[in-house]
C-alpha cells in the first residue's frame, strides 16, 4: 500500500483559535498518525502567500472576535478571498469554526450596525442584535444531515451572532438541545460540498471524531482520486465524552 500524505492549512492561528480551537489541528493530526497517513501543518497567516494556501489538501480555521475578523477580512481582500473560493467550489475538504465560518457568508452585522463584508462562498449572513439580547451560551447536541442517520454531532458554543441560512447551503444538522445558528429555526452550521462551518467550540472534533474521520476521507478521495476506506479505530474515549453530553442534556437517540 502506498504511502499517503495530507497537507493541512490552518488558516490564521495566531488570530482565528478561541475556546480550544486549536484541539480540531491534534484531533486530524493523530487520527491520521494512527492510521500511519503523514500529515504536514502549515500556518497561514496575515502576510502568507496564495501558493502556500493553493497546496492545502485540508483546510482549518478557528474563531475569534469582531477586531481579529477585520484583520483577517483586510488580508483576504490580497489575494486569498478567490483562491479560498476557488478550493472550497473544488471540493476541498474543509472545518470553519464560529467567526470563521461567519465569514464564509455573505457578510457580518455588528451590534453596532457596522457590516463586515464576508468572503460571498456560502449563502448565509449574520447579525447581532446588540448588547441587550443574550447570547447564545451552552452545550449543544443536534442530530447530523450529512452523516450516517441519527448521527449526533456535540460541542459547546458561546456566540452573539445570529446566522441565517440561504437556499444554496444545507444546514449541518437540526438542533436537539441548544441554540445552533440562531437560536430560532433549530438549524446548526452549514455545509457545501466538502466544507463544514460551524459554532461548536470545545473544540469540536475530539468529542465527534466521525466528523474527523469525514474531512480526513474527503481530502485523501480527491487527492489520490480513490474512496479511501480509513482504518478503524479504538474510540472508546471520545465516544465517552460525545455520551456524557447527550446524557447530560437528557437527549434521547
Amino acid at each position: 500500500m502506498k504511502k499517503m500524505k495530507l497537507i493541512i492549512g490552518w488558516l490564521y492561528p495566531d488570530l482565528m483559535s478561541t475556546y480550544g480551537d486549536r484541539g480540531n489541528i491534534i484531533v486530524l493530526q493523530k487520527r491520521a498518525k494512527w492510521r500511519d497517513i503523514d500529515t504536514e501543518i502549515i500556518s497561514l497567516s496575515v502576510g502568507s502567500s496564495s501558493k502556500e494556501l493553493r497546496k492545502s489538501d485540508l483546510i482549518f480555521m478557528g474563531g475569534a472576535q469582531d477586531r481579529q475578523q477585520k484583520i483577517v477580512a483586510e488580508d483576504f481582500r490580497k489575494g486569498k478571498s478567490e483562491i479560498l473560493k476557488e478550493m472550497i467550489e473544488d471540493f476541498v475538504p474543509g472545518l470553519y469554526i464560529c467567526g470563521a465560518y461567519q465569514f464564509l457568508g455573505k457578510y457580518y452585522k455588528e451590534a453596532d450596525g457596522t457590516v463586515i463584508e464576508g468572503l460571498g462562498i456560502l449563502d448565509l449572513y449574520t447579525e447581532n442584535p446588540g448588547i441587550n439580547v443574550p447570547r447564545l451560551i451552552g452545550n449543544i447536541v443536534f442530530r447530523s444531515s450529512f452523516l450516517p442517520e441519527n448521527t449526533t454531532i456535540v460541542g459547546f458554543e458561546n456566540h452573539g451572532g445570529r446566522t441565517y441560512l440561504g437556499k444554496k447551503v444545507k444546514s449541518l444538522g437540526q438542533v436537539l438541545k441548544g441554540y445552533g445558528n440562531n437560536g430560532v429555526d433549530g438549524s446548526e452550521g452549514a455545509i457545501y460540498k466538502n466544507t463544514i462551518g460551524s459554532y461548536l467550540h470545545g473544540p469540536m472534533l475530539p468529542k465527534n471524531p466521525h466528523v474527523a474521520d469525514f474531512l480526513l476521507a474527503a481530502a485523501l478521495k480527491r487527492k489520490y482520486q480513490e474512496n479511501i476506506h480509513l482504518q478503524k479505530l479504538d474510540d472508546e474515549l471520545e465516544i465517552k465524552a460525545h455520551s456524557v453530553i447527550v446524557r447530560k442534556l437528557k437527549i434521547r437517540v
